[in-house]
């Protein structure tokens, strides 16, 4: 970072995120080895929010529902919903079914539109969410929302990564403190376009959407 701007500083997550933004990472029972496989950002109200997609023409229904809905949103979205251990990728009509059950439920616990709710999925292709497990313990999962649980969020995203991929950087911008932070997973999933790779980051800097897009 010190070759892009000298400016910008590394900052302990454990202690500072991005002003507004809470998180969550817990256990909810959809990985064998009983690790952190679900997390949820929620962002604070009037954020905007962009998204970069896989170019892929195989892709998990949850990827083109959630295009969708950020542009019937015009890109005001309040939280995204993770889970790893299944992908649900290549299931159908069940893998709609519960993105939709999902969204609807976190939606209602937050208080806040399922059109604001985005959900990403990692994990095994071709096998469905569990998806009893992960609603039964989306209520834990809410209550786990802090804005210094950065670290839980990030590693609930994981599956064979082989280390924990976060960063959360700080500058001052005409006398006021900004903080970029950001988390992802994936192994050699990046190219081309994102692949299967997801990467999340969060901003508290005033940024027209315009300029966030690009």
């Amino acid at each position: 970072m010190s070759q892009i701007d000298s400016n910008w500083s590394f900052v302990d997550d454990s202690k500072e995120t991005p002003k507004g933004f809470l998180f969550a990472g817990i256990s909810a029972g959809l990985k064998a080895s009983n690790k952190k496989d679900l997390a949820l950002i929620l962002a604070p109200e009037g954020s905007i929010f962009s998204g970069m997609f896989t170019q892929s023409i195989v892709r998990a229904s949850c990827v083109d529902i959630c295009e969708e809905r950020i542009k019937r949103a015009s890109g005001f979205v309040r939280a995204i919903l993770i889970n790893s251990g299944q992908a649900n990728a290549c299931t159908g009509n069940l893998g709609i079914e519960h993105f939709q059950i999902a969204t609807g439920k976190i939606a209602e616990l937050l208080g806040i539109k399922e059109e604001e709710v985005l959900m990403c999925s990692t994990g095994v292709i071709g096998v469905p969410i569990q998806i009893n497990d992960l609603i039964k313990n989306l209520p834990n999962l809410v209550s786990d929302l802090k804005r210094n649980n950065f670290q839980n969020a990030a590693e609930a995203i994981l599956t064979t990564d082989l280390t924990l991929k976060k960063v959360l950087l700080e500058t001052t911008v005409q006398g006021r403190k900004i903080k970029i932070a950001g988390f992802a997973k994936g192994s050699g999933m990046i190219y081309p376009n994102m692949a299967t790779m997801l990467a999340f980051l969060t901003c508290d800097a005033s940024i027209q959407k315009e300029e966030w897009t690009k």
